[in-house]
Parts: structure tokens; sequence; C-alpha cells
């Protein structure tokens, strides 16, 4: 789609709004013109019955005087309507009761090659740029003398003026109504689009359980009837696939207990041991304990994904908390900055899961970010705030999002060494963060640094249905 492309909404409503105005140009053409016929046929025949009444009286009287006395006299005996400019051409002299108004030059050389045929004409021209219908009467009892008129047409115009400004107007508006109609239109149209884009989206955030309404627009039930059946095939294989792997992971658990007993016992054996069985008896170790791991994080993603997931919440001190878990989670000093006023912020939370958010957290700094430079705890409204940063490259931009995501781990999953996991760690820090209510995202470091600071916003308030 390029830059200037037009949504569907977007397009039913310039079609509409086009339609409106293509509708409503054609009806003003045709107003128009059968109102400028109407018009014009209407004035033509008034003046047409004032200039022959003119002329006739003209001819009655005219007699063999043919001064230019007797003739302007008789000029200014005539009956002219308002705005009318009589004029009388005897041979090549003519007569008007203003020349710089309307003369002989004013006169198309078509209109005096009908008159001197000795014929009654007319036509629509333009004297001294005014409109007007020019009438030519020769008169019988003379040879040479013609009777001319010059009826104006600004009112006629003037009207037709009126007439197409109020239809331009009234295009305007129905053009605009046409716009309103087609948005409407096409939202009550594109309504059960936006609500399988929103079943959709639902779906893809976790919540399998969404449906369509099958009810309602018949033509759009079997849609909604084979989205809820794929949603509800969707949801079972993925029940199915997460008690797979509850499963599978609670089955691997005793034989890695079994397992991890045994190298405990072997641990106690290890001053016994040659060099080259005690370098195997720790790398062993350190492989059973990276399974277990991985076995439990497998489990704790299965209980989210079966929904059995759920919170012991207690009272707990949080930045005095959190100084305990850094210390627990990383065997090397990593400064933990805490402001004056979030010192005594009590926070209800789950101690196993909080805990576990900042072991992930530390632990991915020390796998992929050269370790935890520095954690903080500080307050924003009413929620606390938990940053650790590290001194590594950073996180790209577009990897910020899906760095959460299960089994993701960027573009360091490239520089896989002994200690990198599978990508399990941020992703239960999102689903903790979450079974909280809170948010969590990564960010540059504020001082300009490089390397990548992870926060985690959690909220003040008792969470729903705590026990007190």
């Amino acid at each position: 789609m390029g830059p200037f492309s037009l949504g569907l909404r977007s397009r039913v409503t310039f079609a509409f709004a086009m339609g409106g105005l293509l509708i409503t140009i054609l009806l003003m053409v045709i107003t128009l013109g059968i109102a400028q016929q109407v018009l014009l046929g209407d004035r033509d025949e008034v003046a047409e019955v004032v200039v022959f009444s003119n002329a006739a009286r003209v001819q009655r009287l005219l007699t063999g005087d043919l001064e230019a006395d007797a003739v302007l006299g008789v000029v200014e005996t005539v009956n002219t309507s308002v705005g009318s400019r009589p004029l009388l051409v005897i041979g090549d002299r003519n007569f008007s009761l203003d020349e710089s108004q309307f003369s002989l030059l004013d006169v198309p050389q078509s209109l005096q090659a009908a008159t001197g045929e000795r014929q009654a004409a007319r036509m629509r021209t333009q004297v001294q740029d005014e409109p007007m219908i020019l009438y030519g009467v020769p008169i019988q009892r003379f040879e040479d003398v013609v009777y001319y008129e010059a009826v104006p047409l600004t009112e006629v115009e003037d009207t037709l003026g009126t007439l197409r400004n109020v239809l331009l107007g009234g295009g305007i508006i129905v053009a605009v109504v046409a716009a309103m109609t087609g948005r409407f239109a096409a939202g009550r149209a594109l309504r059960p689009l936006r609500d399988v884009g929103e079943a959709a989206e639902a779906i893809a955030g976790g919540r399998l359980e969404t449906r369509l309404d099958t009810k309602g627009d018949e033509d759009l039930s079997s849609l909604a009837a084979s989205f809820n059946e794929m949603a509800g095939g969707l949801e079972e294989r993925i029940q199915r696939d997460a008690r797979f792997a509850s499963e599978v992971s609670h089955e691997l658990r005793s034989p890695l207990m079994t397992l991890a007993a045994s190298v405990e016992v072997l641990e106690n054996a290890r001053a016994d041991m040659p060099p080259r069985a005690q370098t195997a008896l720790e790398l062993l170790s350190s492989d059973i304990h990276r399974f277990q791991n991985l076995v439990e994080d497998l489990l704790e993603i299965s209980r989210y994904d079966v929904g059995t997931a759920d919170l012991q919440t207690d009272a707990i001190l949080f930045a005095e908390f959190v100084r305990a878990a850094v210390d627990v989670a990383s065997s090397s000093d990593i400064p933990v900055e805490v402001s004056p006023d979030a010192e005594n912020v009590i926070l209800e939370a789950d101690k196993r899961r909080l805990a576990r958010v900042v072991a992930n957290l530390v632990d991915n700094a020390a796998k992929y970010g050269g370790g935890a430079s520095r954690v903080e705890v500080s307050t924003s409204a009413d929620t606390v705030v938990l940053a650790v940063e590290d001194n590594g490259p950073g996180v790209p931009d577009d990897e910020r999002f899906n760095i959460f995501d299960r089994f993701s781990r960027g573009g360091a999953g490239g520089r896989r060494g002994y200690d990198t996991g599978v990508g399990l760690g941020l992703s239960l820090v999102a689903e903790h963060v979450n079974l909280h209510r809170g948010r969590v995202w990564v960010e540059d470091c504020q001082d300009g640094s490089s390397g990548a600071r992870f926060v985690v916003q959690l909220p003040i308030a008792p969470l729903e249905g705590d026990e007190d």
C-alpha cells in the first residue's frame, strides 16, 4: 500500500461524496438549462410584443417629414421598458435617445443584413458589455427605415446567477451529506470486520476463549461460525500442547531429582576422584542444574497456558525485598539504588514470582549484557518501578517487543555460549509482571551510556482478590 493509499472506509466515503457531487452537478446543469430556457423565453415573448408595438407606433407617427427633430420626437414617444434602448435608422442616419449607449455601431452586421432584406429579426448580443436582446423591425411605409430596440437581460442573468449559487451551495451540502452517509454506511458495513479483527487480536494476546456472535446478519453468520470453529480448534490445540509440555515436564522432574541426588552423593566423594573425573562431575552437575531450571521454567509456562497460575500475595517492603533478591541472584556485588520516596513502599505481591523476576533480569544481564551494572528502585504516581541496567550493547529497537516472547533471545542468540539459555527467562518475567497487573519494557540507559535498561512497573494498590 502506497503512502497516499486510502483505507476502505475512506474510499467508500470518497465514492459517496463524488457520487453525490456528480449527481448534483448533473441536476444543476439540467436545472440551469431549463431555467435559462424558460426565463429567456418569457422575456423574449414579453419584449417581442412591446417592440412590435413600438415599431407600429413609429410607423403610425412617422410622416413624410424626416427631419431630425421630427424623427427624434417620434423616438422619444415610444414606450420602452426600464433599461430598453430604442434606435431608429433612416438611411445612413440613426436616431437614439443616447448614442453613447446605443447606436448603429452596436448592431451586428448579421442583424443589419436581415433587416436590410425587409425581415424582422432578433439576436442575443452584448451592448456596452451588457447582455441584451436586439430586435430589428423594418418600417414598411419607408424603404430605408428600420426600428431597433435593445432589451436588457440583466434581470434574467441576475436570476440565473442567484439560482446558480443556490444550486452550487446545495451541491456542496449534498456532497457533505453524501460523504457522511457513506462514512456511516461504511462503518456499519465494516463493523463485522472490526469485530473479527478485535477477536483475532484478543486471541493473539492469549484470550483463547474469545468468540464472535453468530446471531444478527445472516450473510455474516457463516463467517462468524467458521471463525469460532477455527478459534476453538486453535484453543484445543494450544491447550493440548500445554498439557503435553506440563506432563512431560512433570515426568522429567523425578529422574532429574534422582540424578541430582546421585550427583550430590558423588560431590561428597569429589576429593577422592582423579582430576579428570572431578572435571566431568563439575560439568555434569552444571548441566543437571541447567536442566532442572529449564524444566521448572517449562512447568511455570504451562501453568500460564492452562490458566492455573495464581498469586499468593504477601505484604513486602519492596526496597528491602529487591536488595535481598539481588544478593541471592548474583554472586557479584551489584549496587541497588533506592530513591527516598521508594524506601518504605509496601507492596502486595507474590514473593516467589517477584523474586523470579529479579533473578531472571539479573541473569539475563549476566548472559547477554556483560553483567548488571546497577539496580534502581523508585516510584511513579501510584506505581513502583524496578530497573536493571547492564553493560552490554543494548537491545535494537526492532527487538524490544519480541524479546519478551518465548524462546526469543534477540541478536544475542547467535553468540551462544556455555551459560546461554533457551529464551524463557524474559518471557516468564513478562508473565509474572502481567499477573501482578504491571508492565515491563526495555529501553536505553538514561545516562547515555551503552547498555540496556529493563524496567518493571507494578501498581502499589492492593490486587483484586487478595486475602486480608
